[in-house]
């Protein structure tokens, strides 16, 4: 039973040998394609290079192989030359189309090998030690760089078997067969080797950018989910606000119609099942992130920190200024949480990636918007390198877009580093503001 099914597997792969061979060296479908919008092997970057020592190569082979073919193995002087030229322009062939510079080789050391079976110099020169070797050799290697190895097998067996061939028809004699079988074996492995440790360089570098995008990726759900959480302490405390006000209105006007209380009353209920909803779809987002031990609830900041992050800065050995032109008025709690993390950001860049600058915070309120320029100077010593993903930027770039504002980040032309943004902050009267600048 088992002979029975071994022959038959046998036989379905010995009929499916013609079928793979005209795929893999009729069809060109061997030849590796060139990445697409990706970055080449090194070797093709290469072949201009290349081109000039295989021309050389080739004019040598066309000089002595025309003179030997025409003289010595009885070719006429046109046939000598057309066919010294076939195999002399392969090896260029080779490095643009493997396949097509194979078959050029291959035929030509077989026409050799037919003619000079007949030809008038019994002496001559075997065909595939001589003229044919270097050429088949060549396009051999460069044929494995660039094809499967399933068709760099095939090539060199097929090859082989042609340079048998040839000689066999010159002279009978199979003893001195197994030189240039070797020097086509050594060829087609080390054609192969390089290959496949080409492409298992393009694929390392592949993966390396499938988890770049993928750490980016990773990084800006971080920096939302972060967004969501403090923007839930915020609308929370709002929307509690709006509750015990709607419950304590109705003892605050004199003789509440019952119209006015059932609106109240329904004000209060909304806005607990918005709380209640907001909660529980938000709140699970800070306690997956909530260390243990620490307190889940604090305040969230605001600029009217921003002295105290000073003053946090300075003492870890940063030169810090800041400026503020217009008069200060409150923000809106996703506003101001928004800008007093820009600044901080702002900072962590510049002690991490600055070592040594100073550093500038200006702050200016204007009639519409809160504006933020984040200036360092540029660093004194080589920054040391830091862990982390490293994608606090991108995070500015989120909190400035929830807010329909802009930022902008870029290098000084002083060597140092900017961070600007405009944030929307309407002011709560239509009075200009003023332009007194306080400068600690």
């Amino acid at each position: 039973m088992k002979r029975g099914r071994t022959a038959g597997r046998l036989t379905t792969a010995l009929r499916a040998v013609p079928h793979r061979l005209r795929a893999d060296l009729w069809t060109g479908a061997a030849e590796a394609p060139l990445p697409a919008g990706g970055r080449p092997p090194a070797w093709l970057e290469w072949r201009p290079a290349i081109v000039g020592p295989l021309v050389v190569l080739g004019i040598v082979l066309l000089a002595a192989n025309t003179n030997a073919y025409a003289l010595r193995f009885g070719f006429g002087m046109p046939l000598a030359f057309l066919v010294a030229g076939a195999q002399a322009a392969a090896p260029v062939l080779a490095l643009y189309r493997p396949v097509l510079a194979w078959w050029a080789t291959t035929g030509a050391l077989l026409l050799v090998g037919y003619v000079a079976a007949a030809g008038p110099d019994p002496s001559a020169p075997l065909p595939w030690q001589r003229s044919g070797l270097p050429a088949q050799a060549t396009v051999l290697f460069f044929a494995a760089l660039r094809v499967r190895p399933r068709a760099t097998v095939e090539m060199l067996v097929l090859g082989t078997l042609a340079g048998v061939l040839a000689n066999g028809w010159v002279s009978g004699d199979l003893r001195n067969d197994h030189v240039p079988a070797l020097v086509l074996a050594v060829c087609a492995l080390v054609g192969a080797l390089l290959r496949g440790r080409q492409k298992a360089r393009t694929e390392l570098v592949v993966q390396e950018q499938l988890t770049a995008e993928e750490r980016a990726r990773r990084t800006l759900l971080e920096e939302r989910s972060r967004i969501a959480r403090e923007l839930h302490d915020v609308v929370a405390h709002h929307m509690s606000v709006i509750s015990i006000q709607a419950q304590v209105a109705p003892h605050l006007a004199e003789n509440p119609s019952d119209e006015l209380r059932e609106n109240l009353r329904g004000i209060r209920q909304n806005a607990v099942e918005a709380l209640t909803e907001l909660r529980r779809v938000l709140g699970v987002l800070r306690a997956a992130d909530t260390p243990s031990g620490s307190v889940p609830h604090a305040p969230q900041p605001t600029l009217d920190r921003l002295g105290e992050l000073v003053g946090n800065v300075r003492a870890a050995g940063v030169e810090v200024t800041t400026g503020t032109t217009g008069t200060p008025r409150p923000l809106s709690p996703g506003t101001g949480l928004s800008a007093y993390r820009i600044v901080q950001e702002a900072l962590s860049n510049a002690m991490r990636h600055a070592p040594g600058a100073g550093v500038h915070i200006a702050i200016g309120y204007l009639h519409d918007r809160i504006t933020l320029r984040i200036t360092n100077t540029a660093p004194d010593r080589p920054a040391p390198s830091s862990p982390g993903a490293g994608h606090g930027l991108l995070g500015m770039h989120e909190r400035a877009a929830m807010l329909g504002g802009e930022l902008a980040t870029g290098p000084t032309p002083d060597g140092g580093y900017e961070v600007a943004a405009a944030l929307p902050a309407p002011a709560a009267s239509d009075t200009p503001s003023d332009d007194a600048e306080d400068t600690r």
